[in-house]
C-alpha cells in the first residue's frame, strides 16, 4: 500500500510564519494531497488562527479544523469568549474539535488563573458540542489531569512527552495519545517507552508542523509527508510493520475526529 494514503495529520499549524505567505502553505497543501495524504487537521490557537483554519476547510475537502485558543495566550481572552469560540465551532461541519487548549506553565510571568478558567472553558464548550478536545500540557501535568479527571472529555493528550504513570491516566479517561517526530529523538525514552507499552488502538501521529520534524530532519521545517518516518519509530517500538501502524493510526484518527 501507499503509506501516504493511509496518513492521517492530527495536528498542524500551515499557518505558521515559517510556511511563508498563504499561497504558500495552500500550495504546500494541495502537494500534500497530491502525494495521497489521507487528511490534515489544523489545530487553532487563537481566533485568527480558528478563520485561517475555517477558511482552508473550505477549500480542500480533506483538511479539518480544531477551533480553540491556547493557554499561551490566556490573558488575552477569558471565559467570556465563548460565545464566540461556540459559534464558529458550530459555523461548519469541517470542525472536528476544540483545540488545542490546555495548560502551559513553562515560561516565567503566566497567568495560572487565566489558563485554568479558559481550559475548563473550553472542554465544558466541547463536551456541550460533543466534540473532542486536543490538550497541550506543559510542565503542567498535574493540575491538567485534575481538570481532565474532573471534566472527562472525549479528546488526546498531543506531542506526548509525559512519564508512563502519566500516559496510564490518559489512557484510563478514555483519551488518545499522539506523538511528533521528537518520537525518533535519542533523548526521548519517556515517550518511546510509552509508544512501546501503550495499546495500539489509542495510539495517534502528528507532525505539529512546522516544529518536531523527526530525524534525520530534525531543526528543519515539518509537514505531514514525514509522518512516515514517526510511523516507522512507533512501529519499530511495538514491533509491528509500519503498514499495519499506520492504517490503525488513520482508523484511531477516524474514530475519533471524523466518524
Amino acid at each position: 500500500m501507499n503509506r501516504l494514503s493511509h496518513i492521517i495529520d492530527t495536528h498542524s499549524h500551515y499557518d505558521d510564519p515559517r510556511f511563508g505567505s498563504r499561497q504558500s502553505a495552500e500550495a504546500l497543501i494541495a502537494e500534500l494531497f497530491d502525494a495521497d495524504i489521507s487528511a490534515i487537521i489544523h489545530a487553532a490557537t487563537d481566533f485568527e488562527s480558528c478563520a485561517f483554519g475555517l477558511e482552508t476547510s473550505e477549500k480542500f475537502e480533506r483538511f479539518y479544523t480544531a477551533v480553540g485558543l491556547h493557554p499561551e495566550f490566556a490573558d488575552k481572552f477569558s471565559a467570556n469568549d465563548m460565545p464566540r469560540l461556540e459559534e464558529l465551532a458550530k459555523s461548519s461541519e469541517k470542525v472536528v474539535a476544540i483545540g488545542e487548549i490546555g495548560l502551559d506553565y513553562h515560561y516565567e510571568g503566566f497567568d495560572r488563573e487565566a489558563q485554568i478558567g479558559l481550559f475548563e472553558a473550553q472542554i465544558k464548550l466541547a463536551n456541550s458540542l460533543n466534540l473532542p478536545i486536543i490538550v497541550h500540557s506543559r510542565d503542567a501535568t498535574g493540575e491538567c489531569m485534575e481538570i481532565l479527571k474532573k471534566l472527562k472529555p472525549r479528546g488526546v493528550m498531543h506531542c506526548f512527552s509525559g512519564s508512563w504513570e502519566t500516559a496510564k491516566e490518559v489512557l484510563a479517561l478514555g483519551m488518545y495519545i499522539s506523538f511528533t517526530g521528537a518520537l525518533t529523538f535519542k533523548n526521548s525514552k519517556k515517550a518511546q517507552e510509552v509508544a512501546a507499552k501503550m495499546p495500539l488502538e489509542r495510539l495517534l501521529l502528528e507532525t505539529d508542523c512546522p516544529y518536531m520534524a523527526p530525524e534525520p530532519h530534525r531543526g528543519e521545517t515539518c509537514h505531514s509527508g514525514l509522518i512516515p518516518l514517526t510511523a516507522a519509530k512507533a512501529a519499530e517500538l511495538k514491533n509491528i510493520p509500519p503498514e499495519e501502524l499506520i492504517a490503525a493510526t488513520e482508523q484511531n484518527a477516524r474514530e475519533l475526529f471524523l466518524r
